[in-house]
């Protein structure tokens, strides 16, 4: 709270980063304070803001990830092939204001986001939904790469989020983290856990390095990983390091 704040509109003004470089880390809630603080100190030369809207700086993030019933998404990424994407429904509680969206690997081996906007009550896989799928990952792809067409959901997280932007650059920062698979299974991330991601045009930026100081390092962990978790017989490979770390219980427990 003690940042200077910033709009929802200069965010996307200053560093929206749909085309950018993602680095995660894993990191105790102590840590993170600290690292906050230091990253928003008014004495810096460009001390990071915190995004506000009507004076909140936590908000609520509802994600659904649609999937194929042999979750070749999930399987695409868990392998690193190179032509992957990631089908979710967005809904930011606090406006709510839906989006479908799509992830993908760009050439450079860095994120590209792409969006459409969902009226109130529409289906985040009507017809448009899916010609925009279609569409998009022909662009990025080519027409070689199949858009999948028999999608369900797979995977429901909900979790709060703090946004923190430089020019460029911008950091989020997640907290109590739950997943649900499509049986209802949960798991909940550790108390004092917080996922920092890092986001930028490329370069390590001062967030990373500050992190480093900190004795943290980028993480194999993506939110879609967490199937794992919910479903101790899926193959994980190298998420399971994170997924104990992230989700100690539910891991032990499977």
């Amino acid at each position: 709270m003690a940042a200077h704040p910033i709009s929802l509109e200069d965010v996307r003004e200053r560093a929206e980063l749909l085309d950018r470089y993602d680095r995660c880390y894993l990191v105790p809630a102590a840590d993170f304070l600290d690292i906050a603080a230091r990253l928003t100190d008014p004495h810096r030369d460009e001390p990071f803001r915190a995004l506000s809207i009507g004076g909140r700086r936590w908000f609520g993030y509802h994600s659904v990830y649609y999937d194929t019933p042999e979750l070749r998404a999930y399987h695409d990424h868990r392998q690193g092939r190179r032509r992957r994407c990631k089908i979710r429904e967005r809904l930011y509680q606090d406006t709510g204001e839906r989006q479908f969206e799509i992830k993908v690997k760009g050439g450079r081996g860095q994120t590209l986001k792409f969006r459409r906007r969902l009226a109130d009550r529409a289906h985040a896989l009507e017809d448009a939904s899916r010609s925009f799928l279609t569409r998009t990952l022909a662009e990025v792809y080519g027409t070689g790469f199949e858009a999948p067409q028999e999608l369900t959901p797979s995977l429901v997280t909900d979790y709060t989020r703090a946004t923190f932007v430089a020019d460029g650059q911008r950091v989020t920062a997640d907290a109590a983290l739950v997943c649900r698979d499509a049986a209802g299974n949960e798991v909940y991330s550790a108390r004092d856990l917080v996922l920092v991601e890092t986001k930028s045009y490329g370069h390590l930026t001062e967030a990373d390095l500050l992190l480093h100081e900190y004795g943290h390092r980028a993480a194999e962990f993506t939110k879609y990983a967490s199937l794992a978790a919910l479903d101790p017989s899926l193959p994980a490979h190298r998420w399971l390091r994170s997924l104990r770390e992230a989700f100690p219980a539910a891991v032990a427990a499977g």
